[in-house]
């Protein structure tokens, strides 16, 4: 490490100025929401922004709901102690994944609103499937998204007692009490303007710690001679438990889910006007994961120079911002970090309230009538707040499940899989033999094999290095989830007019005329244009 200045570490409060900075970033989000208020008058607009959110704003909203602070807690513990793998299987994953995906799914998801009047993620499954198998996947989805929204809670807190030593208990409640009150006054419209004014105070903020991390390093030429001062495994795209059977594992976990098998993420591309637009979206939000990773994960990478002995690696970026910056831009940065989390878990209690109120309600409510507007509009807002309130309890526990990393890379990595394989192959035509049957039995199947997986680790019982536990933990489940749809759908195929009516409305782009929302087994395929 010679060359460089090692830096003390501090700790303790943070200063005022840094507090009034994020005091004013937390005002802006509740007034952003209230704003945003004003343009919910339905539970279209609540859930789907009316489907006229701009492509721009559809692409930046997509990227900022990607990702939570448990970037700058769990991946920088991971970029102090292995270097650069977290960017090539994380960061340019995601982005390979999105382009993968690009003429393939965003516009579909536009198309489903356009001419079957859907607002909810899972509401076309009655109609490609049948009911159950809408009602397990929306169950568990939402079970599975409680989970995962503690884990950015629990990020947060760790960042805030990082920062100003606050307990663990009220930083899950501040942050997640004011995404509570923008959340449930906006909707997605307050969703995706405070997702475009975090952006914002992002890109001030992580260029700012780019450029402290630059100077203390000696200059814009530490951008290439910082690297001989690290360990040489950090230099390595792929290395330890990071493999690349790792990162081709995550590669496709990442194509199911920022495709929309994360709902949240769905939801940006059903509120695109067009196909076109929600292509335009995707590949927005593929150009920013490509770029703007190496700016934040930069000062991460750089960690282990400025303090080469820590023994808490997730506390790695708070303490170089502490150190690097003035308080007044610790505030900025530190409302940066908590941009990503808000983000996010406002974005997830928006989609998961509107499976409640669309998908899961209707059907506790049995044969009485369909509710009115006004009435889901305000269901929304209560199952928004029900689920915010869920997540933050659950983050109290985060330490049950493995920590933020293993909730965020292995349980969610590890069940997504069984969720998302129906609900985006089940779009796709050269699946349209894969019924209901076939999508409960992946769901059962994946469940099982992550079940197993967690009792039995598979690289123990195969014979295999432990490096690869991670690989298998999260592969098996999605693995055994594609093939028991793909093997079920062709030893019991189904033969479904409504279904086939159903994938060939999504084929091509055509004029924004909604169908009938409930086609039945009658309707002549004939008569449907592809």
């Amino acid at each position: 490490m010679k060359g460089y200045i090692h830096a003390p570490i501090e700790s303790g409060p943070m200063g005022s100025l840094a507090w009034l900075v994020l005091g004013a970033y937390f005002v802006l989000m509740i007034g952003v929401g209230y704003w945003a208020r004003k343009k919910v008058k339905t539970a279209s607009d609540f859930f789907t922004a009316g489907g006229s959110m701009p492509w721009w704003l559809s692409g930046i909203s997509h990227h900022m709901s990607g990702y939570s602070s448990a970037v700058f807690v769990g991946y920088a513990a991971l970029a102090y102690t292995s270097g650069i793998t977290v960017y090539f299987w994380w960061a340019c994953s995601i982005a390979l994944a999105l382009i993968a995906g690009l003429g393939i799914f965003p516009a579909k998801w536009a198309r489903m609103r356009q001419r079957l009047n859907v607002i909810s993620p899972l509401e076309y499954l009655k109609i490609r499937y049948n009911l159950p198998t809408q009602q397990l996947l929306g169950w568990s989805g939402a079970l599975l998204k409680i989970f995962d929204v503690g884990a950015k809670w629990s990020a947060s807190a760790i960042l805030l007692h990082a920062f100003a030593n606050v307990p663990f208990f009220w930083g899950v409640v501040l942050t997640g009490g004011v995404t509570v009150v923008y959340s449930v006054m906006g909707g997605l419209w307050a969703d995706a303007l405070t997702d475009l004014s975090q952006f914002v105070i992002q890109l001030v903020a992580g260029i700012s710690m780019l450029v402290a991390v630059l100077h203390r390093l000696g200059g814009v030429s530490s951008l290439w001679t910082m690297w001989k001062y690290l360990p040489a495994n950090h230099v390595k795209p792929f290395h330890g438990d990071y493999t690349v059977a790792f990162a081709m594992t995550y590669f496709f976990v990442n194509l199911l889910s920022y495709n929309g098998g994360s709902w949240s993420l769905a939801q940006r591309f059903i509120a695109s006007s067009t196909g076109k637009d929600a292509r335009k979206s995707s590949l927005l939000s593929a150009s920013l994961y490509l770029v703007w990773p190496p700016v934040l994960f930069f000062p991460m990478l750089a960690a282990p120079v400025i303090f080469p002995h820590l023994q808490d690696p997730s506390e790695s970026y708070a303490l170089l911002t502490k150190t690097l910056l003035p308080s007044g831009l610790i505030g900025l940065v530190l409302a940066g970090l908590f941009a990503h989390t808000m983000a996010m878990t406002s974005s997830d209690a928006n989609a998961v309230s509107a499976v409640i109120v669309r998908d899961i309600v209707p059907v506790l409510r049995g044969g009485r009538d369909k509710l009115r507007d006004a009435t889901q509009l305000l269901l929304g807002r209560v199952s928004t707040f029900c689920f915010l309130a869920l997540s933050m309890i659950l983050a109290l526990f985060a330490s049950h499940f493995g920590g933020v990393i293993g909730l965020v890379i292995l349980w969610y990595g590890a069940l997504i899989g069984p969720i998302a394989i129906p609900m985006l192959l089940g779009l796709l035509m050269p699946f349209r033999r894969s019924g209901p049957a076939a999508a409960i039995a992946c769901w059962v199947m994946g469940a099982a094999t992550f079940g197993l997986a967690k009792i039995f680790p598979p690289a123990q019982w195969l014979g295999m290095p432990s490096r690869y536990d991670n690989a298998l933990a999260v592969g098996a489940p999605m693995l055994a989830s594609f093939l028991t749809y793909v093997i079920v759908g062709y030893l019991a195929p189904l033969h479904s007019a409504s279904s086939m009516y159903f994938l060939q409305t999504l084929q091509d782009d055509m004029p924004s005329t909604p169908l009938k929302p409930t086609p039945t087994e009658n309707i002549s395929i004939k008569k449907v244009k592809a």
